[in-house]
């Protein structure tokens, strides 16, 4: 995939305000915007949504550690992107924001069980102990799924504004 100056800038942008929405949300434990900005990036750009995903991904690391805490980081969020690319383009709209929400809950609701392969690999957990990882973190994804159904509720609006954006752009 080729990107033009404008996409590298636009990509770049969305990568930092990802970034600096999940820093500012630090203060609730497991409360922040990256599934909804996911979703409505992958909306709006498909396979190039990559880009600020892995933006993203890049500033964490390299402004919180290249840790082992990071590794999951490589696949989680895409995990996310994957199940919004599978949903069909064309929806009713009147179903749209629900069925987006729900993914974005899923995916909150399924964090540490998707967190816990690496988990396991890293630290050398068998199945047992891998399950107890994760059973000792549902209290938290419970957190993490339900912030992400009502933060989902601002999904359809972002999709609007960079819909906008991305006409006025092409306007200049």
């Amino acid at each position: 995939m080729k990107l033009t100056v404008k996409e590298i800038t636009v990509f770049s942008m969305l990568g930092a305000v990802m970034y600096a929405s999940k820093v500012i949300m630090e203060v609730v434990p497991n409360v922040h915007l990256l599934g909804t900005l996911i979703v409505a990036f992958t909306i709006i750009y498909r396979k190039k949504a990559l880009y600020p995903i892995y933006i993203f991904v890049f500033l964490t690391g390299l402004f919180n550690g290249f840790a082992t805490w990071w590794l999951p980081y490589l696949y989680i969020w895409t995990v996310l992107w994957g199940a919004v690319m599978l949903l069909p383009k064309r929806m009713p709209k009147k179903i749209r924001p629900l069925v987006y929400m729900a993914v974005c809950a899923a995916h909150g609701f399924l964090y540490g069980t998707l967190y816990a392969p690496a988990q396991a690999l890293l630290y050398g957990l068998n199945f047992e102990k891998t399950v107890a990882w994760i059973i000792a973190g549902l209290p938290w994804d419970c957190i993490h799924g339900v912030s992400n159904f009502f933060c989902g509720i601002l999904i359809m609006p972002i999709v609007s504004a960079l819909r906008l954006a991305e006409r006025n752009i092409e306007k200049n």
